[in-house]
């Protein structure tokens, strides 16, 4: 079953701000994306609100975020950008739902 953390951050006003924050999670993804284990490691931002981000990173399963947080970059990822948040990150833990057996009759 796929493991998948979403995070939200939104970023202090100011263009500068924004900026770093925009340039630290597409340097993030970049490096990521390419752990063990790991099957995707999106970052996106908001069409509404340019301080608004999401992160999206997907796992083979739950004991797999252990290569993501057992390289280097990790150590450098909060302490550059917590600074430049309005508010604490938001992250949520979710597993991807798989059909169950008998669900499709639920619907009928």
């Amino acid at each position: 079953m796929v493991y998948t953390i979403v995070v939200h951050l939104r970023a202090k006003p100011g263009k500068e701000n924004i900026a770093k924050v925009h340039a630290k999670l597409n340097e993030a993804s970049a490096i990521y994306s390419k752990d063990k284990e790991t099957i995707s490691w999106f970052v996106m931002q908001s069409v509404h609100d340019p301080q608004d981000f999401t992160i999206v990173e997907r796992y083979e399963n739950e004991g797999s975020q252990k290569y993501h947080l057992e390289n280097p970059y990790w150590k450098t990822f909060d302490p550059f950008v917590v600074p430049l948040l309005e508010k604490p990150m938001d992250l949520r833990r979710f597993e991807e739902l798989t059909p169950v057996e008998g669900e499709d009759t639920l619907l009928k």
